[in-house]
């Protein structure tokens, strides 16, 4: 078993039992942490404890800096081409290893294996990308660009860079940011969500059997202590966030106010628009999937179709609440399940709200998801395709995301 998946004994329930323990990830390996602090992680299908992770100390952040900060004069003098073997070597673990990462991801997010797989997937891709380094820092050179005046750009790592990831996508998002930047001789400090934490650590281990040395790649678990560390501190040097506007917005203040280069991406409320001259059926085929697919827990999911005539409304709400009602919602283990639950029961109870919401600003209800449950599964995180029809722009339920399948 692996050291940071350590069992320990849980003595915050009736009775004694072994429960999952997931650790701190610096100089790379294991790191128990001592802030006697735990997330709970849980198994959303069930709605059961299945572990708790640690959440680390500010002064633990620093000491994963300072170690990052360590690593950074050795791997910003490596050259490009000996990095890119190290991210065609990961490229390759994490191919390897793949039904694993799909089936872990699962089990802690709750969307289904084959989605988990596409989650692990596009991360693949992103490393592939970063295997082009040598090529894609090269730097440019303008011969005359005035009288006597020759023009050249240089690329050059920055030092030690974050990235605080949301839960929704635990494979892909960290290796949007953290590949690119180690490949670049940046060293990395991973903040993730801590309700579906053992995917990234993974990540982090396989970068370390890849070749990348101890320190290039810290996990660094926690809540807004661990966050507000990473953006007070002086020696991170650029910050990457994805997760809710309002967090996106402090996260851009704070990073940037203690001078740091920030990307900080939100939420999002997209729209698809429906032509009279549509196909419709491959148009409700589409937005089902775009507005119900991973339970709509996707920043690009597509939750608001705009139809355009009082005719192509009506035929699409008819079909759309048909082909809604035919989905299957399951265990995030069952290939026939086109979605599974939602990754928290705070989560879920937020998205019942939000349809509560709608039904009290006057929005039609046409197919409600609520109290959706499985046999044998009673206390998972389920919630049903929802549909709403005559929306306004009014509506705090059409403004705001949800983040669900509505």
């Amino acid at each position: 078993m692996r050291e940071w998946l350590k069992p320990l004994s849980n003595r915050n329930t009736s009775r004694e039992r072994i429960m999952r323990e997931v650790h701190l990830f610096i100089g790379g390996q294991a790191f128990e942490g001592s802030s006697g602090r735990f997330g709970e992680i849980y198994n959303p299908n069930t709605g059961e404890v299945q572990a708790r992770v640690q959440l680390a100390t500010s002064d633990e952040v620093v000491a994963a800096v300072a170690n990052a900060k360590a690593a950074f004069a050795e791997w910003s003098a490596t050259n490009p081409q000996r990095r890119a073997r190290v991210m065609f070597e990961f490229k390759r673990l994490l191919e390897a290893n793949m039904d694993e990462l799909a089936e872990l991801l699962s089990s802690e997010h709750g969307k289904v294996v084959a989605d988990s797989r596409g989650d692990v997937q596009r991360g693949i891709d992103v490393v592939e990308f970063a295997c082009g380094i040598p090529h894609l820092q090269k730097g440019e050179f303008t011969e005359g660009a005035g009288p006597g005046i020759d023009v050249y750009s240089m690329r050059q790592p920055l030092g030690v860079v974050a990235g605080i990831t949301p839960f929704n996508f635990p494979a892909m998002i960290p290796c949007w940011m953290a590949a690119v930047a180690i490949a670049c001789g940046n060293t990395f400090i991973l903040k993730p969500s801590e309700k579906d934490p053992s995917v990234p650590l993974r990540l982090a281990e396989l970068l370390h059997e890849a070749g990348a040395p101890a320190g290039v790649l810290n996990c660094v678990h926690g809540d807004k202590v661990s966050v507000d560390a990473i953006l007070e501190h002086e020696d991170i040097k650029a910050v990457s966030f994805v997760g809710s506007s309002d967090i996106a917005h402090y996260v851009y203040s704070k990073g940037t106010t203690n001078g740091k280069r920030v990307q900080a991406m939100g939420g999002a409320k997209n729209h698809g628009i429906i032509m009279p001259d549509a196909n419709m059926e491959q148009a409700v085929k589409d937005i089902v999937g775009a507005a119900y697919g991973s339970a709509g827990e996707r920043c690009m999911a597509l939750p608001v179709a705009v139809t355009v005539g009082q005719k192509t409304g009506d035929e699409f709400v008819e079909r759309m609440s048909e082909a809604a009602r035919g989905l299957t919602v399951g265990v995030s283990t069952d290939p026939d399940a086109h979605y599974g639950p939602v990754v928290s029961a705070a989560h879920k109870e937020k998205v019942e709200s939000y349809i509560q919401m709608g039904v009290d600003e006057g929005a039609d209800l046409i197919l409600d998801g609520r109290g959706h449950t499985l046999q044998g599964h009673e206390n998972g995180f389920f919630v049903g395709p929802s549909l709403f029809d005559h929306v306004t722009p009014e509506m705090r339920s059409y403004k705001e995301e949800i983040f669900g399948p509505v």
